[in-house]
């Protein structure tokens, strides 16, 4: 028998025989994930590649990382099709610059 010939008697036995799995309107939120402060390709374990970066540079050379990861979302935002988003990264950045030199300054 094929698909086009199955009767509504049919479809009854099929449910019957495998049922669905019921969802709840639980399962059916999407999941929103934070593309800027927290992307999810970022994070290995409970490991942030930011942090990873940081503890693995002078102080002088994660600066100059920030810096640069700014000015490239800052240079290409209006190119990719998602400028706001760009832009939240391009301050992500920024502040974590803003951050290095507080430190600093703090001590």
């Amino acid at each position: 028998m094929s698909i086009n010939e199955a009767t509504p008697q049919d479809w009854d036995n099929l449910r019957k025989r495998y049922p669905a799995i019921e969802r709840t309107d639980k399962d059916m939120q999407p999941v929103t994930e934070d593309m800027v402060n927290s992307p999810g390709h970022y994070t290995q374990g409970s490991v942030e590649c930011i942090e990873g970066i940081q503890e693995s540079m002078t102080t002088e050379g994660y600066r100059g990382y920030c810096k640069g990861a700014a000015m490239k979302y800052l240079w290409r935002y209006e190119r990719k099709g998602k400028p706001v988003e760009d832009l939240q990264k391009c301050r992500w950045y920024l502040d974590r610059l803003i951050a290095s030199h507080q430190e600093q300054s703090e001590t």
